[in-house]
């Protein structure tokens, strides 16, 4: 796994840019990987779509996101962006960048 991947690092990132998420909203969001048993990048990209649609940490936002991109048959960031377009959560230019990367 790349460093890049890791919640911590990811997490760490979002610290240094000045977004600063509560000791109880990393728990939280640990809760939320540990419960659904998703892997990081699902979890990351559960925290990064709640962070974008919501403009701050929604708990019952971000478990949505989580509880839906948990499912196996969702297996690639194309195919999570999909699933949230198609459940009416889009943001064209959020998308097509986060796409890309």
């Amino acid at each position: 796994m790349k460093q890049t991947d890791s919640l911590a690092y990811f997490l760490e990132d979002l610290w240094s840019r000045g977004f600063k998420l509560s000791d109880q909203d990393v728990r939280f969001i640990y809760f939320g990987k540990n419960s659904t048993n998703v892997e990081e990048w699902k979890t990351i990209l559960a925290l990064k779509m709640t962070l974008k649609f919501q403009q701050s940490f929604d708990p019952s936002f971000y478990i949505s996101v989580l509880e839906h991109i948990s499912s196996p048959t969702i297996a690639s960031k194309k195919e999570v962006y999909q699933s949230l377009e198609e459940r009416g959560l889009s943001n064209q230019k959020t998308m097509v960048k986060e796409r890309n990367e």
